[in-house]
This record gives C-alpha cells, structure tokens and sequence, in this order.
C-alpha cells in the first residue's frame, strides 16, 4: 500500500504545525515538518511529497495584514535558476499534488493567488480582512458542507464543526465577476451554519462576515483548499469543549474528532490515486 508523504511547514510564526503533523500521523501517513527557509535554500523539496501543509499562525505578527507578507514570499521568492517558488507550486500542482491552507495558511494562499485562481494565472482575486465584529474570534464554529462540491478533502461529509481563531477571515472578492465565477464552479465549498447545520450568514454563526458566507475555498482543480476555521484542533472527541457532556448523552460517540475526517479523506484520496 502506498505510504502517502505529507510535508507541513512551520517559521515566521506559523504555531499549528504539530496538530497538523499529527492529524497525517493518525491518518497513517509519513509526516515531515519543516522550516520554510529549508525549502527556500533548498535543502527541502516539496516535489518529493504529495501534500503541502501551511498551517495557521501569525506569520511575520500579521503586520502588514494577515499572510500579506508570508503569501509575496511564496510568490516571489527566487529558487534555482529562473524559477521562482510560485513556479515550483506550479509544478507541483500540475503533477497531480495537492495544497491544504488552513486560517492563516488560508490567507496566505488567497494572497498569492492559488485561492480561488479563476483566470488559472495565479494573481490575487480575493482577500481576507478585518471581521465585521472587529475583534478577535476564538470559539467554535458549525460549518455546513455544500452538496456537489467534488473536493476530495470533503468526501462523504455534510457537516463539521471546528474553532476559529483569527481576526482577519472576512472573505471578500476582487469584483462581481469573480464572485459569480465561485459560484458557478461550486467552489465556496464550505458555508458558516447554525447549531443545527443549516447555513447562515449570521453573527455568530458567521463570525467574520466572510462574502457567500464561506468558511471553505476550493480552486477550479479541487487540488487547492483553504479553510479558515481549524480542523487540525478537532482530530479527537475530547477536544471538544462540551466531550464530557456529549459522551454522556451518547456512549457510543467515536473517538475521531470532525476534523480527522478531512485529513483522512485527503491520505485515502492520495493512497487510493497513487502507484508505488
């Protein structure tokens, strides 16, 4: 059985690299983490590996708005050659691998234009910026995950619910033109939902105020997802705030929290696609 190889990167104050390191290793995959300046020296390809993880943090203390600088790194940064990091995630996508984002990993691909890449050239068409409550959000959210969306990542899910920790995760889109095109292409994958799984753009539910009340992004190949709540802090049933009431109620709840489901379908999706 193929050993599927999932690389997730830390530095610049990036902090969520653990939890998503053991969310592969629960799945059964071979984990590497490493600091971003050994792929950028190098030293460290990500071609050797099939899934690229930028977890949330608080790259350089969102200075310069969340992931701004983080995602220009990724865009411009020069490599071997003439190529230029972009290029390499390029390559990368093109080979049939696939990127996960998640809040402040999320930001950083809608700023250097992986998220929702409609015109395929890699140029930014969203943002991500201050919520409409204008503070930080850190609670847990209930997502709601739209029917037909084809994103390996949410295979057989209908709903989820995960915590949010950010204080820029309003989505908005370049213009019109851009928001029609998501909504063609199904690719606001993910909405904000009420306690009992219906949608809604309401506050709290919503807690940013994000357009199409997304919570979840996919780009055209389905290879690309971003995410603003955290999956990764809900890979067991005892991090849930309420697990001692919820096991009460229902003994035989499983042990695998909502957001082992994503990381699960994703090693699956690689294992199942993928020739040793």
């Amino acid at each position: 059985m193929y050993k599927v190889k999932s690389l997730v990167v830390t530095g610049y104050g990036i902090n969520c690299e653990e939890e998503m390191a053991a969310a592969y290793e629960m799945c059964g995959a071979e984990v590497r983490t490493v600091h971003l300046n050994e792929i950028f020296r190098e030293q460290v390809s990500i071609h050797d590996f099939d899934i690229l993880n930028l977890p949330g943090g608080f790259s350089f203390g969102d200075d310069l708005g969340s992931a701004k600088v983080l995602g220009n790194k990724f865009r411009f940064k020069n490599m071997a050659g003439a190529q230029t990091f972009l290029d390499d995630l390029r390559e990368f996508l093109e080979a049939g691998k696939y990127i996960i984002g998640v809040c402040n990993g999320f930001q950083a691909l809608v700023k250097m234009g992986l998220l929702p890449n409609i015109g395929g050239q890699f140029e930014q068409e969203a943002t991500l910026t201050f919520n409409n409550s204008g503070k930080y959000e850190d609670r847990w959210v209930n997502m709601k995950v739209r029917a037909g969306n084809g994103s390996p990542f949410l295979n057989g899910i209908d709903t989820l619910e995960s915590p949010v920790r950010h204080g820029e995760g309003k989505l908005l889109f370049r213009d019109e033109k851009i928001r029609q095109a998501v909504l063609a292409q199904n690719l606001n994958v993910l909405s904000y939902a009420d306690a009992n799984g219906n949608p809604t753009a309401e506050y709290p539910a919503n807690p940013n105020g994000a357009e199409l009340n997304c919570a979840g992004l996919t780009d055209p190949s389905r290879r690309v997802f971003g995410l603003m709540p955290h999956p990764e802090a809900y890979l067991s049933a005892y991090n849930h705030p309420a697990w001692a009431q919820r096991r009460r109620k229902n003994p035989g709840l499983p042990e695998a929290g909502d957001g082992l489901k994503i990381y699960r379908n994703i090693v699956e999706e690689i294992r199942n696609t993928t020739k040793d």
